[in-house]
C-alpha cells in the first residue's frame, strides 16, 4: 500500500480522507493534541484495522471524535448537565469525557464496556473530515503501541508508511500530548489521564475531582479501565527510562555516577548547561510547561533509538499542566524514578564478617536499613508473580503457595545453571521492591546485600562499601550465631566470592579485624569521611 501525505491546506483533502473513512479505511489525522489513526468509529471493521496497526491490546478504549457537541447526544445517554457545561467551556478543546454509551457505539470501539470516551478537537480540518464522512471518528495516536506518542506527520510516515493510505499534515501538534480525560459516570467526576484541560480549571465548573491512582502509579494487568494510556507502558523509547528528581545539582550528581557513554539525559531548556557532559536534549523550559507539553514526545521519539542504553529524564514538579508531563514521563519510565537528593550507600561483604555492626551505626545516624535477605523472604509470603515464576522454572518447589526452601536448594545448590537461573529471577523481584521502597525514603539508605553486585543493586548506590574479616574470626562468629561445625563454616564462606573480589569492585573497605568496639568506632569514622549522610541524617 502507498501511504499519501496531504497538506491540511489542500482543496481535496477533506473528501480524500472522508471517502476513505467512510470506506472502511484508517486516516491519519491531525490535532491539537496529537496525530490520531482514525476510523469510522462506528464499522466495527474499521475499528479493527486500528488495533492491527497499532499492535494495540483489544482491552485498550478508543476516544470517539465527534464534530459537534451535541452529537454527544447521538453517541451518549443520561448526560450529566456537567458534561456539557464541560463541553460549552472546553470544547472544542484537549478535554475528553466518559459517559455512558448508547448501542450503536459498537463494543470493538468501548473495549466491551458500556462507557464511551468522546470529544470535539479543536482542528477545523479534522472536524470538517468528520462532518464530510457522516461519521463519528475513533482515534487514538497514531503511533505504535507504546511507543512516544506522535505530533508531527513525519512521526506518523515512520510508523505507518505503506499500512494506511492518507496522512492529513495539519503541521506540529499544538498541545503535545494527549487530551486530559474525565469520567463522569462515577459518583463523583474522576481524572482518568491528565491533558492540556487541567484539574483545576474542571474543578471550578464540576467541583471536587477524584484522582485516578493509575495518574500517578502502575495498576494491575486484569483491571479493567474506562480510558485510553492508564494500564500498559505507553510513550516509551526503546531504552530505559529513569526520572531523576532532585534539584538540577543533585541530579548532575547522580548522573555523574550513573552515566555510561551510551546513556542520554532529557532536561529542561535551563539545565542544558549543567548537564553538557551527559549529551543532554531539552524538551521545553521549565518556567514554560506549554513548552514542555509540546516538546516531550518529540524529544522521545529523538531518543527512541537502540543505540542508547538508558535515558536519565529531569521531570517538571507542581500541578496544572505539570500533572501531564508528570503522568507521559512516569509511564515512560515504567514509574521507576530517582531522588536525587537521597543518600543510597550499598553494603556488602562474606557471611561472618560483622556488616551487623555498620548497619547499626548507620541506623544510630538517622540511616534506613533495607535488607535484601529479609525482603526477599517477605516477597515469599506475598508476591505471587514470585512464586509463580519459581515454580514454573522448578515445578513441585512451591506447595499450596508456599515455598518448599528445601527441597528448593537440594535443587540450587547443586547444580550451577539452576542456581543462576534462580538468581535471575529473584534478584529481579527484589530490585523492584528497593525501588519501590526508594520511592517512597525520605532519610539515608543502606542496602544490604551480600548480592549487591549481582542483583543489579550496587548500580542504585551513591558509594559501594565491602565488610572484610581474617577468615579465622569469621569461623568463630559462624559457628556461635548458626550453631554449626567450624568445617560447615568453612564451607559457606569459600562458597562465596573471595576477599580479593570486594576490593577489586568496592569503593571501599572496611575490615573488621580488631574488637567489636574498635570496629564500631570505625564504623562511625567512615561515617564522618562521607559528610554527604551526615548533611542529609
Amino acid at each position: 500500500m502507498q501511504t499519501k501525505i496531504l497538506c491540511a491546506d489542500d482543496k481535496q483533502v477533506v473528501s480524500a480522507a472522508a471517502e476513505l473513512l467512510v470506506n472502511g479505511e484508517l486516516v491519519a489525522i491531525p490535532t491539537e493534541t496529537v496525530y490520531g489513526l482514525s476510523a469510522d468509529g462506528l464499522n466495527p471493521e474499521a475499528v479493527a484495522k486500528i488495533f492491527k496497526a497499532k499492535g494495540r491490546p483489544q482491552d485498550n478504549p478508543l476516544i470517539l471524535h465527534i464534530a459537534d457537541a451535541r452529537d454527544m447526544e447521538k453517541f451518549c445517554h443520561s448526560i450529566p448537565e456537567s458534561a456539557w457545561t464541560l463541553a460549552e467551556t472546553f470544547w472544542p478543546g484537549p478535554l475528553t469525557m466518559v459517559l455512558p454509551a448508547k448501542d450503536i457505539v459498537p463494543k470493538c470501539t468501548t473495549a466491551g464496556l458500556p462507557t464511551v470516551a468522546v470529544r470535539c478537537p479543536d482542528c477545523e480540518i479534522t472536524r470538517e473530515i468528520i462532518r464530510k464522512a457522516g461519521v463519528p471518528v475513533a482515534a487514538p495516536s497514531a503511533n505504535l503501541s507504546g511507543k512516544p506518542s506522535t505530533t508531527t506527520a513525519e512521526h506518523v510516515y515512520h510508523d505507518h508508511n505503506g499500512k494506511i493510505p492518507l496522512i492529513v499534515d495539519g503541521g506540529p501538534c499544538r498541545v503535545g500530548v494527549e487530551s486530559t480525560i474525565l469520567d463522569l459516570t462515577d459518583e463523583k467526576p474522576r481524572l482518568l489521564r491528565p491533558g492540556g484541560i487541567t484539574l483545576e480549571a474542571m474543578a471550578q465548573i464540576v467541583g471536587e475531582i477524584v484522582i485516578d491512582k493509575a495518574v500517578t502509579g502502575s495498576i494491575d494487568k486484569d483491571t479493567v479501565v474506562k480510558a485510553p494510556g492508564m494500564k500498559y507502558r505507553h510513550y516509551a523509547p526503546e531504552c530505559s527510562v529513569i526520572i531523576v528528581d532532585g534539584s538540577t545539582e543533585a541530579a548532575a550528581r547522580y548522573i555523574g555516577k550513573h552515566f555510561s557513554p551510551n546513556n542520554r539525559v532529557l532536561c529542561f531548556e535551563e539545565e542544558l548547561q549543567a548537564f553538557s557532559d551527559f549529551a543532554p536534549l531539552s524538551y521545553g523550559k521549565e518556567a514554560d510547561t506549554d513548552t514542555l507539553l509540546a516538546g516531550l514526545f518529540a524529544a522521545l521519539r529523538e531518543l527512541d533509538d537502540p543505540s542508547i542504553g538508558t535515558v536519565f529524564a529531569r521531570c517538571p514538579a507542581g500541578s496544572g499542566k505539570a500533572m501531564a508531563v508528570q503522568n507521559r514521563l512516569l509511564k515512560a519510565a515504567g514509574f521507576h524514578r530517582v531522588n536525587a537528593e537521597l543518600f543510597v550507600l550499598g553494603i556488602t561483604g562474606g557471611t561472618g564478617c560483622g556488616k551487623t555492626t555498620l548497619l547499626k551505626a548507620f541506623e544510630a545516624i538517622g540511616g534506613v536499613v533495607m535488607d535484601c535477605d529479609a525482603i526477599y523472604h517477605q516477597l515469599l509470603k506475598t508476591d505471587t508473580v514470585l512464586l509463580g515464576a519459581i515454580e514454573n522454572r522448578f515445578p513441585g518447589c512451591v506447595e499450596d503457595g508456599t515455598l518448599n526452601r528445601k527441597k528448593l536448594g537440594l535443587i540450587v545448590f547443586s547444580d550451577p545453571a539452576a542456581l543462576a537461573d534462580l538468581n535471575a529471577i529473584t534478584h529481579g523481584a527484589v530490585k523492584a521492591e528497593v525501588l519501590r521502597r526508594l520511592d517512597l525514603a525520605t532519610a539515608p539508605v543502606a542496602i544490604d546485600a551480600i548480592g549487591l553486585f549481582e542483583g543489579g543493586l550496587a548500580a542504585l548506590c551513591d558509594v559501594t562499601v565491602a565488610v572484610t574479616a581474617p577468615l579465622d574470626d569469621r569461623i568463630a562468629r559462624l559457628t556461635i550465631r548458626d550453631n554449626i561445625t567450624p568445617e560447615q563454616a568453612k564451607l559457606r564462606i569459600h562458597a562465596q566470592k573471595p576477599e580479593s573480589w570486594f576490593r577489586e569492585n568496592c569503593d571501599y573497605i572496611l575490615e573488621n579485624n580488631g574488637t567489636a568496639s574498635n570496629f564500631q568506632e570505625k564504623c562511625f569514622a567512615f561515617f564522618d569521611k562521607l559528610s554527604i549522610i551526615k548533611e542529609k541524617a
